[in-house]
Protein backbone atom coordinates (compact mmCIF):
# COMPACT_ATOMS: atom_id res chain seq x y z
CA UNK A 1 0.00 0.00 0.00
CA UNK A 2 2.53 2.64 0.59
CA UNK A 3 4.96 1.64 -2.54
CA UNK A 4 1.49 2.59 -4.27
CA UNK A 5 0.73 5.97 -2.44
CA UNK A 6 4.77 6.63 -3.53
CA UNK A 7 4.27 5.99 -7.03
CA UNK A 8 1.08 8.17 -6.89
CA UNK A 9 3.00 10.95 -5.32
CA UNK A 10 5.76 10.63 -7.88
CA UNK A 11 3.25 10.38 -10.42
CA UNK A 12 1.17 13.70 -9.68
CA UNK A 13 4.76 15.44 -9.01
CA UNK A 14 5.75 14.58 -12.36
CA UNK A 15 2.45 15.18 -14.79
CA UNK A 16 1.42 18.46 -12.47
CA UNK A 17 3.94 20.95 -13.67
CA UNK A 18 2.50 19.65 -17.25
CA UNK A 19 -0.84 20.25 -16.48
CA UNK A 20 -0.06 23.48 -15.33
CA UNK A 21 1.74 24.59 -18.62
CA UNK A 22 -0.89 23.10 -20.56
CA UNK A 23 -3.39 25.50 -18.66
CA UNK A 24 -1.38 28.33 -17.99
CA UNK A 25 -1.24 29.25 -21.64
CA UNK A 26 -4.10 31.16 -22.26
CA UNK A 27 -5.89 30.04 -25.41
CA UNK A 28 -6.70 32.67 -27.67
CA UNK A 29 -7.88 33.05 -31.11
CA UNK A 30 -5.79 33.43 -33.39
CA UNK A 31 -7.05 36.03 -36.16
CA UNK A 32 -4.89 36.99 -39.54
CA UNK A 33 -6.05 38.58 -42.44
CA UNK A 34 -3.84 37.78 -45.91
CA UNK A 35 -5.28 41.76 -47.04
CA UNK A 36 -2.85 43.09 -43.87
CA UNK A 37 -0.25 40.25 -44.43
CA UNK A 38 3.63 41.84 -44.88
CA UNK A 39 5.11 39.73 -47.46
CA UNK A 40 8.82 38.89 -47.16
CA UNK A 41 11.67 37.07 -48.78
CA UNK A 42 12.68 34.11 -46.24
CA UNK A 43 16.62 33.34 -45.88
CA UNK A 44 17.23 30.28 -47.93
CA UNK A 45 14.37 30.17 -50.29
CA UNK A 46 14.12 31.48 -53.97
CA UNK A 47 12.74 35.07 -54.51
CA UNK A 48 10.46 33.71 -56.33
CA UNK A 49 8.56 32.92 -52.83
CA UNK A 50 7.84 35.49 -50.29
CA UNK A 51 5.66 34.85 -47.36
CA UNK A 52 4.01 36.19 -44.04
CA UNK A 53 4.03 34.79 -40.57
CA UNK A 54 0.26 33.88 -39.40
CA UNK A 55 1.00 32.34 -36.37
CA UNK A 56 3.83 31.81 -34.45
CA UNK A 57 7.66 32.57 -35.06
CA UNK A 58 9.17 30.55 -37.79
CA UNK A 59 12.42 30.88 -36.97
CA UNK A 60 11.99 29.49 -32.81
CA UNK A 61 9.12 27.13 -33.09
CA UNK A 62 5.93 25.43 -34.93
CA UNK A 63 4.48 28.19 -37.40
CA UNK A 64 1.50 29.37 -39.69
CA UNK A 65 3.03 30.81 -42.60
CA UNK A 66 0.84 32.47 -45.63
CA UNK A 67 3.08 31.41 -48.96
CA UNK A 68 3.10 32.93 -52.53
CA UNK A 69 5.33 31.84 -55.22
CA UNK A 70 5.18 32.92 -59.03
CA UNK A 71 4.81 30.65 -62.21
CA UNK A 72 7.73 28.16 -62.62
CA UNK A 73 8.99 29.38 -59.06
CA UNK A 74 10.79 25.95 -58.09
CA UNK A 75 12.44 24.83 -54.43
CA UNK A 76 15.03 22.89 -55.47
CA UNK A 77 15.43 19.08 -53.37
CA UNK A 78 15.69 19.91 -49.45
CA UNK A 79 14.31 18.98 -46.35
CA UNK A 80 13.70 20.22 -43.31
CA UNK A 81 13.97 19.02 -39.08
CA UNK A 82 10.32 19.73 -38.14
CA UNK A 83 7.45 18.12 -39.78
CA UNK A 84 5.55 20.31 -42.62
CA UNK A 85 1.96 20.54 -43.38
CA UNK A 86 1.11 22.03 -47.06
CA UNK A 87 -2.32 23.51 -48.17
CA UNK A 88 -3.18 25.26 -51.15
CA UNK A 89 -5.44 28.06 -51.14
CA UNK A 90 -5.02 28.61 -54.87
CA UNK A 91 -2.65 27.75 -57.89
CA UNK A 92 -1.26 24.91 -58.72
CA UNK A 93 1.91 23.05 -57.97
CA UNK A 94 3.61 20.03 -57.81
CA UNK A 95 5.52 18.37 -55.33
CA UNK A 96 8.05 15.33 -55.35
CA UNK A 97 9.47 12.93 -52.44
CA UNK A 98 12.58 11.56 -53.01
CA UNK A 99 12.31 8.00 -54.48
CA UNK A 100 8.75 8.70 -54.70
CA UNK A 101 6.31 9.36 -57.83
CA UNK A 102 4.97 13.44 -57.64
CA UNK A 103 2.15 15.39 -56.66
CA UNK A 104 0.36 17.62 -58.50
CA UNK A 105 -1.91 19.71 -55.98
CA UNK A 106 -4.79 22.10 -56.51
CA UNK A 107 -6.83 24.61 -54.90
CA UNK A 108 -7.96 22.86 -51.57
CA UNK A 109 -5.42 20.25 -51.59
CA UNK A 110 -3.51 19.27 -48.42
CA UNK A 111 0.06 17.57 -48.54
CA UNK A 112 2.22 16.37 -45.55
CA UNK A 113 5.57 15.74 -45.25
CA UNK A 114 8.36 14.36 -42.30
CA UNK A 115 10.22 16.15 -41.02
CA UNK A 116 14.23 14.87 -43.07
CA UNK A 117 12.01 13.95 -45.48
CA UNK A 118 14.02 15.32 -49.13
CA UNK A 119 11.73 16.74 -51.39
CA UNK A 120 11.12 19.66 -54.21
CA UNK A 121 8.64 21.53 -55.06
CA UNK A 122 7.52 23.82 -58.14
CA UNK A 123 4.75 25.86 -58.54
CA UNK A 124 3.03 25.45 -61.82
CA UNK A 125 0.98 28.63 -61.75
CA UNK A 126 0.67 31.45 -59.43
CA UNK A 127 0.62 29.94 -55.82
CA UNK A 128 -1.18 30.73 -52.70
CA UNK A 129 -0.59 28.08 -49.85
CA UNK A 130 -0.70 27.65 -45.77
CA UNK A 131 2.72 25.70 -44.70
CA UNK A 132 2.64 24.68 -40.88
CA UNK A 133 5.43 23.42 -39.22
CA UNK A 134 5.54 22.16 -35.89
CA UNK A 135 9.57 23.10 -35.20
CA UNK A 136 11.32 25.91 -36.08
CA UNK A 137 11.51 26.31 -39.79
CA UNK A 138 14.89 25.39 -41.47
CA UNK A 139 15.50 24.14 -44.88
CA UNK A 140 18.42 21.95 -45.80
CA UNK A 141 19.69 21.76 -49.36
CA UNK A 142 20.79 18.37 -51.11
CA UNK A 143 22.56 18.09 -54.79
CA UNK A 144 21.98 14.89 -56.66
CA UNK A 145 23.60 12.29 -54.44
CA UNK A 146 21.76 13.09 -51.17
CA UNK A 147 24.67 15.36 -49.87
CA UNK A 148 24.16 18.53 -48.18
CA UNK A 149 24.85 21.98 -50.41
CA UNK A 150 24.74 25.71 -49.44
CA UNK A 151 21.32 27.70 -50.18
CA UNK A 152 23.35 29.88 -52.54
CA UNK A 153 24.83 26.23 -54.38
CA UNK A 154 21.20 25.00 -54.93
CA UNK A 155 19.58 28.24 -56.03
CA UNK A 156 22.60 28.96 -58.75
CA UNK A 157 21.05 25.86 -60.62
CA UNK A 158 17.20 27.25 -60.43
CA UNK A 159 18.07 31.14 -61.40
CA UNK A 160 20.55 29.72 -64.32
CA UNK A 161 17.60 27.10 -65.70
CA UNK A 162 14.66 30.52 -65.79
CA UNK A 163 17.71 32.98 -67.01
CA UNK A 164 16.27 34.54 -70.25
CA UNK A 165 17.74 33.68 -73.61
CA UNK A 166 20.29 35.59 -74.67
CA UNK A 167 20.01 38.11 -77.04
CA UNK A 168 20.85 37.22 -80.76
CA UNK A 169 23.92 39.23 -82.06
CA UNK A 170 22.83 42.37 -84.57
CA UNK A 171 24.41 41.02 -87.41
CA UNK A 172 22.04 37.29 -86.37
CA UNK A 173 18.70 39.16 -86.74
CA UNK A 174 19.98 41.06 -90.01
CA UNK A 175 20.50 37.77 -91.56
CA UNK A 176 17.56 36.34 -94.13
CA UNK A 177 17.24 32.57 -94.01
Amino acid sequence: MRMAACCLLLTALAVGPLVQSIHAEDPKMVYAASANSKFVNFPGLPTCMTGSAQNGDPMHGGAVLLVKATPTCAVPWHWHTANEQLMVVSGQGKAEMKDGSPVMLRSGDYLSLPGKGVHQFTCVAACTMFISTDGAFDIHYVNASGKEISPDEALKKTLKAKAPAKKAPKEMKDMKM
